[in-house]
């Protein structure tokens, strides 16, 4: 189980946070942060990170890390391998809880509570910070059976043949499989596959969605249905997404957010700000260097 070094702790034994999905915020009385961050507009942060430092053992995986991730943007983390970025996604949803070992200091704040305060369900946190992997996962079941999984076991009443619908349109899948909805999810191809779980991911309507790498093992058309379709998820969720594809970023990304490693082999933040910025015009060397690809 991780452990964590915060700045508050709640009094007494609290009570679990019921975070349920749809529209229900984690609610836990916490501090707010003086921190200081270039920002993309009035868009309230919905992530906020405070001297954030990772372990796995006794090494430090990532450096003393301070960011925001703002609503309805897409926000790109960046970077050379192993400086963190799949890291900080994963520790965003509590999933590094389930490695030995791992533990993180400072504050990880979510709609303005600190996801490691110990009235915090990671399971019901996981309904709201959804996940999508390098590499589609379809569950080996069929195309509704895969949408409406996450519904039925988060006790969903409502019509989930309507819902199944919505969410396959959103994630632009419906027209291609509206008449094979009970065949093996397995048969669909790669890029079908990554929007299946894209849908399945928007069914418990998350308020905040993580892409580690979803575009990797896609070819190009079906990389830019995947950037086409995050920029139309973007009007209603927030969108992190970790890429080594520095075309990607450019394209798809309202802001981004740059790491490389310290001499520790820590990852820390260089340089973050509207992705036009960050491409085009950046402040600090290093970043001009790995946008322009002379390193990473």
């Amino acid at each position: 189980m991780a452990q964590t070094t915060t700045d508050h702790e709640t009094d007494g034994a609290a009570a679990v946070v019921p975070i349920a999905s749809p529209s229900i915020r984690i609610d836990v009385a916490g501090g707010a942060s003086q921190v200081e961050h270039p920002t993309d507009g009035a868009a309230e942060p919905v992530v906020r990170l405070e001297q954030v430092s990772c372990f796995y053992g006794s090494f430090r995986a990532v450096r003393e890390i301070s960011t925001e991730v703002r609503r309805n943007r897409i926000t790109a983390l960046i970077g050379p391998s192993g400086c963190g970025k799949s890291t900080l996604l994963r520790t965003l949803n509590r999933m590094n809880d389930l490695v030995p070992g791992f533990k993180v200091e400072g504050r990880l704040l979510f709609e303005g509570t600190d996801l490691f305060d110990r009235s915090v369900d990671p399971v019901a946190l996981r309904r709201v910070v959804g996940m999508v992997f390098q590499k589609p996962n379809p569950f080996p079941k069929s195309i509704y059976d895969n949408v409406a999984y996450g519904p039925r076991i988060n006790g969903y009443k409502g019509k989930m043949d309507e819902l199944v619908e919505s969410s396959l349109r959103r994630a632009a899948l419906w027209d291609e499989v509206k008449d094979k909805l009970k065949q093996s999810a397995l048969a669909l191809s790669g890029g079908q596959q990554q929007r299946l779980c894209i849908a399945r991911t928007i069914a418990v309507e998350p308020d905040l969605i993580l892409m580690d790498e979803p575009c990797s093992a896609l070819d190009p058309r079906a990389t830019l249905q995947i950037e086409d379709l995050m920029e139309e998820l973007k009007e209603r969720y927030t969108i992190l997404i970790v890429t080594h594809n520095m075309q990607q970023a450019a394209r798809a990304s309202d802001h981004t957010v740059f790491l490389t490693m310290g001499d520790d082999r820590a990852g820390y933040l260089v340089e973050e700000g509207p992705t036009t910025q960050i491409f085009t015009n950046p402040r600090e060397r290093l970043t001009e260097e790995y946008v322009s690809g002379r390193f990473g």
